[in-house]
């Protein structure tokens, strides 16, 4: 299997055999942490021509998250509307299919389908849970892939992608933003994750593409919306508003759910214009 821009060390047959063991096998969720997944060339790009911080017209920012993100490709570099194109194809569905077991993976083309999360000094995202739909095109979300795009990024930084386990009692994993990685891993109840703290220079920015696959919607769905955790360490005034502003917003969302409101997403000024 020859997927364009992949590191054919992925897609071989023998490559494609010890992934599907190594996700199958992943904790606390199943994941993967793949090095060097786009050809440098592609990866040198991306970086390069990442669109600044200011431009990015989604702005996430409350108790328990500060970050940007976009999904307008028209506005960057045609190098992400390639890579895009990549992780859209049929090529790249059926690699996928194949690593996950999960059959009919497909992606969408708005902003629950790929785009760019960017985060400047003291940006962070805590622990969460993903939701496991696109309200507007109705389909259930399986899997993320994430791309960072962080050139000589630094350990003391911060910015790592924390995996917890579901009781939110163990961190098992914690992972650099480091260029040319990719982290695929499935959403669910099991996959809590977060961004740690960004403690960069001035001039940086922890940078990275995502893109996040579907499938319709069938058996064993039961629809859940996003929710932030507390961490064990947290202050136990953060861990009372944490859970107070979830419910709340959980709530809400249902009741306007119920009245067919489709598109729930306040923060994101592209909808604005």
């Amino acid at each position: 299997m020859d997927i364009q821009y992949i590191n054919p060390e992925y897609t071989s047959e023998d490559g494609r055999a010890k992934l599907k063991e190594q996700y199958e096998n992943g904790t606390p969720c199943k994941h993967l942490v793949l090095d060097n997944f786009l050809s440098q060339d592609l990866a040198e790009k991306l970086h390069a021509n990442f669109p600044s911080l200011d431009s990015l017209n989604v702005k996430r920012k409350s108790l328990n998250e500060d970050k940007s993100e976009d999904y307008h490709f028209e506005r960057w570099d045609p190098s992400f509307s390639e890579l895009r194109e990549v992780v859209g194809s049929e090529d790249f569905y059926k690699w996928l299919r194949e690593l996950t077991g999960i059959e009919g993976l497909i992606t969408t083309r708005d902003s629950l389908g790929s785009g760019v999360h960017q985060g400047g000094n003291n940006s962070y995202v805590d622990v969460h849970v993903d939701v496991n739909m696109n309200p507007e095109a109705g389909l259930w979300r399986r899997v993320n892939l994430l791309i960072y795009l962080n050139k000589d990024w630094q350990e003391e930084w911060g910015g790592h992608l924390e995996l917890w386990d579901k009781e939110m009692k163990t961190m098992h994993h914690k992972i650099a933003p480091k260029l040319n990685r990719a982290i695929i891993f499935y959403t669910d109840d099991n996959s809590p994750h977060g961004v740690t703290k960004v403690t960069c220079p001035e001039g940086e920015s922890r940078k990275s593409f995502y893109t996040y696959f579907y499938t319709e919607i069938g058996e064993g769905f039961k629809y859940r919306d996003s929710k932030f955790l507390s961490r064990p360490d947290d202050k136990l005034s953060k861990k009372v508003m944490t859970s107070t502003k979830e419910n709340i917003k959980i709530k809400a969302k249902q009741f306007l759910k119920a009245l067919g409101v489709r598109s729930l997403d306040f923060q994101d000024k592209n909808k604005k214009k």
